[in-house]
């Protein structure tokens, strides 16, 4: 079976099929409607076969139904017919959770997304539970997110944005009793060093979670840069 995956960004849309190894990316920004995105998958895709879809995306996702509207795009992705846009069988998945998805290795693991904003996903014996820990209160009654989101380190030193990173993780890691933590998105190429018990993930693992979320089965051993 092949499956196309979405990730969807605040910045980028990025697609790749299950049988290819070539990932294309194209830009999404905040005005970017649901109708829009499927609009320029086809047209990016055109040339592609598969038989399903998954969509990583950037807010909640319920029984399989996006729940709201999400903060950094545009309008129209909560009532949206999919299936019918794509003409093809589609699964939704937070997009944090799908490239965690594609990181776990066993146990229990918090994947961090470092994006446009803060993406949290906890695997417990390869039971996803995407989370929304991103928008919880951190500090002067600002969230996490306002202090380790993309705005936040083109606001700040890129010191001052890595302390607060590390000191995120540390909270997050022990309030949900984590094995190990595993960070993603575009900005982790900007932390300097990483504390013990926490990895790099690649952030084409995102696709690997795409795929797996087909298959129906638990994942066992993905490798991750250190």
């Amino acid at each position: 079976m092949k499956v196309l995956v979405i990730d969807v960004g605040g910045t980028n849309l990025k697609i790749k099929v299950s049988n290819k190894e070539e990932v294309r990316k194209f830009p999404s920004g905040p005005d970017i409607t649901a109708k829009q995105m499927v609009a320029d998958v086809l047209e990016n895709s055109k040339d592609w076969a598969y038989d399903c879809v998954t969509i990583g995306f950037p807010g909640p996702v319920v029984n399989g139904k996006i729940r709201n509207e999400p903060v950094n795009l545009g309008p129209g992705w909560v009532n949206i017919d999919f299936e019918k846009a794509f003409g093809k069988p589609v699964r939704i998945i937070n997009d944090a959770a799908m490239q965690a998805l594609g990181c776990y290795e066993g146990g229990r693991m918090l994947f961090l997304g470092l994006g446009t904003g803060l993406g949290t996903t906890l695997i417990v014996d390869g039971v996803v539970a995407a989370l929304e820990a991103g928008h919880l209160p951190f500090k002067k009654n600002k969230s996490f997110e306002y202090y380790v989101g993309v705005k936040a380190l083109n606001r700040s030193s890129r010191k001052h944005w890595q302390d607060n990173v590390f000191e995120v993780i540390k909270l997050l890691k022990d309030a949900m009793v984590a094995d190990y933590v595993v960070l993603g998105g575009g900005n982790i190429k900007k932390l300097d060093s990483l504390p013990e018990g926490v990895k790099k993930g690649d952030n084409s693992f995102a696709f690997l979670g795409g795929v797996r979320f087909w298959d129906n089965a638990t994942p066992t051993k993905s490798k991750s840069k250190k």
